[in-house]
């Protein structure tokens, strides 16, 4: 159903809050990626055993997904969110600390449990907050946000490298105190992000959704952003600037960042035309671009058309990924209670995260760098099917008032 036109007013204080803490993680995690697939290969380890460094996070946020979601019921988002925030603290600070690969595996792994923590109790906060005319705006935001921190964040943690590969992780561990801390100081007397009354709120089971044709291609979409986006992307581009094309670690970081400027710089835009036009023709869209381009990055040997591919396919990626979001959102509602349904999108994307590098990690060792992005790459072509064959009718259309 569509929503009701809602009058012109401020978004609420809390999504600001939400939207900072954001940055801050995001900034922390960018700084972390370029040396992360490096960090583990000075282990003396291959590059599928490097890769595997980044699958072992996703894997742990897949299997503590379902125990996220019945934490944020019992005890609210707010002290989960901050809570699953300084675990992933601690999980990075150990990883400074790693004196094997075994032990960088077992650190890095546990962050997964705080990482779906804060992510399935931010994306409820969202949904609850947000106006139903402006989700796509606020999720828009939301995502800028983080690419920003994802857009500054490498170039910073390529020149750490240059003070050895364990400095980023400490830097990344005092930024994810700083988010912790922002949260619990500026939400802990917010009467919007207290937790609801369970009773009082209807509950939409995961059947519910699965019935609905729009949630069911959020799904394939999002296995496909956790695969390419999230895993392909952090694990193999890295290796790829240094392996194949045979140039400094230090651009790996801007490879990073040239993705993400692509990306940040439509969020906002594709998010505030979904509200107004509906979510499936920026879904559809987006894929399209990201997974042709993706293709495009493993089929160049020049560093300069690489960089191109690589924004374009961040051009893609922020395309679809802020009306992907605002279609779960109005699948869900903002006054159910979606934990089974928040769980489950937030899963097949973890799915997509232990897979991607995983099955990337291994063509590029037996096969090429090539076919390892071709492959990875056909992923989002193929999610667009799903998107294509929903009915029109059926995509949720919002109108927002623009300002």
């Amino acid at each position: 159903m569509s929503a009701p036109i809602e009058p012109e007013s401020r978004l609420p204080k809390e999504i600001w809050i939400l939207v900072s803490a954001s940055f801050v993680i995001a900034l922390g995690f960018g700084i972390v990626a370029p040396a992360l697939p490096q960090y583990a290969r000075s282990f003396d380890v291959g590059v599928t055993a490097a890769t595997v460094v980044i699958s072992s996070f996703a894997f742990m946020r897949l299997a503590f997904a379902p125990v996220s979601g019945r934490l944020v019921q019992r005890l609210g988002e707010r002290p989960v969110y901050i809570t699953g925030v300084l675990i992933v603290a601690a999980s990075t600070g150990a990883c400074a600390l790693a004196a094997d690969y075994w032990q960088l595996l077992v650190f890095r792994a546990a962050g997964g449990i705080g990482s779906t923590m804060f992510t399935v109790s931010a994306m409820g906060l969202l949904i609850r907050i947000a106006p139903p005319g402006k989700r796509g705006r606020v999720s828009g935001m939301y995502a800028t946000s983080f690419l920003m921190g994802n857009i500054t964040g490498p170039l910073f943690g390529g020149l750490l490298v240059g003070f050895g590969l364990r400095m980023p992780f400490v830097i990344y561990t005092i930024a994810l105190v700083i988010a912790a801390a922002v949260v619990f100081f500026a939400l802990r007397r917010s009467h919007l992000s207290a937790p609801e009354a369970g009773d009082d709120a209807p509950a939409m089971t995961l059947r519910d959704g699965l019935a609905n044709p729009v949630y069911r291609a959020a799904l394939t979409s999002n296995f496909a952003v956790g695969a390419i986006v999230f895993g392909v992307r952090v694990a193999l581009v890295p290796l790829f600037v240094v392996e194949a094309l045979q140039r400094d670690g230090g651009l790996a970081g801007v490879a990073l960042t040239v993705f993400a400027v692509g990306n940040a710089s439509v969020l906002m835009l594709s998010g505030r035309l979904s509200d107004t036009y509906g979510r499936r023709p920026f879904v559809l869209t987006g894929l399209l671009v990201c997974g042709v381009s993706t293709i495009a990055m493993g089929a160049t040997e020049n560093l300069a058309v690489f960089f191109v591919a690589s924004a374009l396919a961040g051009l893609g990626s922020g395309i679809m990924n802020p009306a992907q979001q605002a279609a779960v959102a109005d699948v869900i509602g903002s006054k159910s209670r979606g934990g089974p349904v928040l769980a489950t999108f937030q899963m097949v994307s973890d799915v997509g995260g232990v897979l991607g590098p995983v099955v990337g990690g291994q063509l590029a060792e037996r096969l090429s760098y090539t076919a390892a992005f071709a492959v990875t790459g056909s992923v989002m072509v193929l999610a667009a099917i799903a998107w294509a064959v929903v009915p029109r009718d059926r995509v949720p259309k919002v109108r927002a008032e623009v300002p």
